[in-house]
């Protein structure tokens, strides 16, 4: 049986989750637009800013005014790739 809240990333390997789909979540992260759920294929949602909160490496180095930009977009992403997608 198919896991009913697979990650992000799951979604990704899937297909149900685009590149345009993902960079546009890291986006809104990095201009601090997080809405509290964001849309993915097939009636599936994500909570965008519990994920980089549940992520400590993510949380450290969104607050250090110091990273870099693509030190700051691999750590959302991973963030957002590693959450678990619920259904709408």
């Amino acid at each position: 049986m198919a896991d009913p809240n697979p990650t992000v990333g799951e979604l990704f390997k899937a297909k149900v989750v685009t590149h345009d789909d993902l960079n546009a979540l890291v986006d809104a992260v990095l201009g601090g637009r997080m809405e509290e759920r964001a849309e993915l294929g097939e009636g599936d949602t994500v909570d965008v800013a519990a994920a980089v909160k549940a992520n400590a490496f993510a949380t450290a180095v969104l607050r250090d005014k110091t990273s870099t930009t693509g030190t700051r977009r691999t750590a959302a992403r991973t963030a957002i790739l590693q959450a678990r997608a619920q259904k709408a």
